[in-house]
């Protein structure tokens, strides 16, 4: 491949002799924008211009000297700052600073001051101090110039095509990890992502309120609005990216009752230094093959053949009629305290219509106290106590069926309790008994339930 020579070397050479037509270089905006920081180019040219560890001490010293907050420095000043450094290479620095017109000596009061140029380069090279860490990556740093920029009303074009190209490296990379269904790339990329919705969540309101601004230039208006939809899209991949994840979960296996699964055993080969060294010796051995006889072969397959024929079957009629065998139904029977339950009430039921009888036998019906319980209320431990813990804590869980309209319907033991007249009602006291299973057992009552007198009588 034969490539055309160019005048790298000639530094006379103008920026449109690279191009076919002269006149196109100046009509492109981004262009005509760049020959108008000559000035800066130049600074930044000096100062990256040599060896990578010469460029770092012009750096160090540059980013030094802008952090100081004397408006002016005098030599001894400077020497005190940089101490460290050796008198020839600080030389060096500060002649090529003073050359390319970012520090400047005044010979009246002799000290330094840093140029209004060298200022706009401390701006260009600012994100250079901050340490590089996962949460300050390109995305922020895009998304708090423009942020930053909104609220003091210097938002430019370039500026947002920039973050605009950000936002959609940034959604062709997470679409990719979706698309390659890679649990790594995937869980490589979630970190990011939920980094990079973070970032956008926070600057919504200043991109909001660049989308909503009048501005003179359509231009600043168009690439708003391109943001807003690069936006969108980049929070819609928010479910798509859920569901990948929970794909791959699905996809996971674990390995025997170890707990271990496939994604940790990938992990760990990952991280493994020697993976050839996990082999051992096991490539060592030469593979060894078993011979067998041609007469066993043949002995096998008619044995299998002969197994696997299917055999010749005729018509067959039905099974004669027979009776069935003579079975027991074994059914779940019910606690025998339940049973025993409803017939202590039943006894209790016949006691109290007894004592009412006498009751209204001996006293006049207007001699009768009204605040005084029905005849045959008991204290409900009476009904409760006996036996073990588990059967009075039983019978305790069974009071609440007294009275219940839908366990009235049912047959059987439960309906019967649910549907005996009695009723029950227990405070917030406790008190204490003779039983040697419960020590307390809150107050209570069980009565039975008021007959309707007012019917007429035949």
């Amino acid at each position: 491949m034969i490539e055309a020579s160019l005048p790298e070397q000639n530094d006379s050479s103008s920026f449109e002799a690279f191009f076919r037509d002269p006149g196109f270089a100046p009509a492109r905006p981004l262009a005509w924008a760049l020959s108008q920081r000559q000035a800066l180019i130049e600074a930044l040219r000096g100062l990256f211009n040599g060896s990578q560890a010469m460029v770092q001490l012009r750096l160090w010293c540059f980013m030094e000297l802008a952090a100081q907050p004397q408006a002016r420095l005098s030599r001894d000043d400077v020497n005190r700052l940089f101490h460290a450094v050796l008198p020839e290479a600080l030389e060096t620095v500060l002649k090529r600073l003073r050359d390319i017109n970012l520090l400047v000596w005044d010979p009246t009061p002799q000290d330094y001051h840093l140029s209004p140029l060298a200022q706009q380069v401390h701006g260009l090279l600012a994100s250079l101090t901050s340490p590089p860490t996962v949460e300050h990556d390109d995305m922020a740093a895009l998304l708090a110039q423009v942020a930053g920029a909104q609220q003091l009303g210097l938002v430019n074009t370039n500026q947002l095509k920039h973050l605009h190209a950000q936002l959609a490296r940034l959604h062709d990379e997470f679409s990719e990890a979706i698309a390659s269904g890679s649990e790594s790339r995937l869980r490589v990329a979630q970190p990011r992502f939920d980094r990079a919705l973070d970032l956008v969540e926070r600057a919504g309101q200043a991109l909001t309120a660049l989308i909503r601004a009048e501005h003179e230039d359509p231009r600043l208006e168009r690439e708003a609005r391109a943001i807003g939809q690069a936006q969108a899209r980049l929070l819609s991949m928010a479910s798509q990216f859920t569901r990948a994840l929970q794909q791959a979960d699905r996809q996971r296996v674990t390995l025997g009752s170890t707990g271990l699964t496939t994604s940790d055993v990938r992990a760990w080969l990952q991280g493994h230094p020697d993976l050839s060294g996990l082999m051992g010796e096991a490539l060592s051995l030469p593979v060894r093959p078993v011979m067998v006889s041609q007469h066993d072969l043949i002995d096998v397959a008619e044995g299998e053949f002969e197994r696997d024929r299917p055999q010749a079957m005729g018509s067959a009629d039905l099974p004669p009629p027979s009776a069935a065998a003579e079975g027991t139904l074994d059914t779940l029977s019910l606690p025998p305290e339940l049973g025993k339950l409803i017939g202590l009430l039943d006894r209790w039921s016949e006691q109290a219509t007894l004592e009412a009888a006498q009751q209204a036998d001996s006293s006049a019906p207007d001699q009768l106290d009204p605040d005084a319980p029905p005849p045959g209320t008991r204290p409900l431990s009476d009904a409760i106590l006996g036996g073990r813990f588990a059967q009075a804590a039983y019978r305790l869980q069974l009071m609440p069926l007294l009275g219940d309209a839908q366990a009235k319907t049912l047959k059987g033991l439960t309906g019967d309790l649910a549907r005996a007249p009695w009723q029950w009602q227990f405070t917030a006291r406790h008190t204490t008994t003779d039983d040697e299973a419960v020590a307390l057992i809150s107050e209570g009552s069980i009565s039975p339930l008021p007959q309707d007198t007012s019917s007429p009588q035949a």
